[in-house]
């Protein structure tokens, strides 16, 4: 995996892939709070595999919507963009958080990740064991082999407050219950997601705005690639192991060239390399305002950022919806 810091990438693709979540952000939110969970993703998703077949790319879809034969768009493997320009992994999801969207709830996403060739991890459909912190902290600071009560006492001390001022991030689900209990029971304030664990992994890298310090649990393998990639854009702290299930899990796991399923894999083994990143709202969160409609006015907010320089943007999009089409 190439892990060189020089930047591969041209600087105006991060304009580009802003117009990427923008553009999905942007169908999927004209269905926002329809309870139509698979019409909101296919908008998402049309939108997107559109505006990225019109960048000047030769990417590849490496973290996407399933495989070939289960995903008709935007499927790993899946080649995207004009065939002419640099050699990009993709890492995508064009809408995170697909119940948010649909229930019109917070922190419903469109996401994406551009990184130069053989940078991204290559995760099967699978759930994965994650703990991610912010920048700022000595490395190796938080461990998955740790219990819960050591990894935020350790950040606790690290950041020089009592654990009753931190805040865990923990997605609200009932396999969760022994860590939420064990939280509280060392004095962690816990808040609970009820899906899209991209953001809540993001959301790290800001605890001053957000108000969440550290994210640990079990969510999607995929999705801790994604997380990743923004993390290594800001500096954080994160690692990931899988969580295989069965055997077309490990199948999986194998054709993707992963070979050990309880190899923890470090922030840089997940994403390394000249990586920029891209997030658009769906719907308002603690980190990005959702979509906004007025008249023919559409108002979007993202946030692109890039490894390489460290830099971090965050873009408000006034767009004419007289001339967004219906496909892009």
């Amino acid at each position: 995996m190439v892990t060189t810091n020089k930047p591969v990438l041209a600087r105006t693709l991060s304009l580009e892939v802003a117009r990427v979540t923008e553009m999905a952000a942007v169908a999927a939110a004209r269905l926002r709070g329809r309870g139509d969970e698979k019409a909101a993703d296919r908008a998402a998703v049309d939108a997107m595999r559109t505006a990225l077949n019109e960048m000047d790319i030769d990417g590849t879809v490496v973290i996407g919507e399933g495989e070939r034969d289960e995903a008709p768009m935007l499927y790993i493997g899946e080649k995207v963009g004009t065939g002419s320009g640099p050699k990009v992994d993709i890492a995508l999801d064009p809408l995170e958080g697909t119940t948010l969207c649909a229930k019109a709830m917070p922190n419903s996403l469109a996401v994406i990740a551009l990184a130069e060739s053989g940078t991204l991890l290559h995760a099967p459909d699978s759930y994965m064991e994650k703990i991610a912190i912010g920048g700022g902290f000595e490395p190796g600071l938080v461990d998955l082999d740790l219990s819960p009560e050591e990894n935020v006492g350790r950040l606790a001390e690290a950041k020089g407050v009592p654990i009753s001022s931190v805040t865990a991030c923990v997605l609200d689900r009932p396999r969760h219950a022994e860590i939420i209990a064990s939280l509280r029971k060392a004095g962690c304030a816990v808040h609970l997601i009820p899906d899209g664990d991209v953001a809540g992994i993001i959301h790290t890298a800001d605890p001053e705005e957000t108000g969440i310090d550290i994210y640990m649990g079990v969510g999607g393998a995929p999705e801790g690639v994604l997380a990743a990639a923004a993390l290594r854009c800001t500096g954080g702290q994160m690692q990931g192991r899988l969580v295989i299930k069965n055997d077309e899990q490990r199948a999986r796991m194998l054709r993707m060239g992963i070979a050990d399923p309880t190899h923890k894999f470090s922030l840089g083994e997940l994403a390394s390399g000249d990586v920029m990143f891209a997030a658009t709202g769906v719907t308002n969160g603690s980190m990005l305002s959702g979509v906004r409609f007025r008249g023919d006015q559409v108002i979007t907010h993202s946030v692109v950022m890039r490894s390489s320089t460290g830099s971090v943007r965050w873009i408000t999009g006034h767009h004419q919806a007289s001339k967004i089409r219906p496909s892009a």
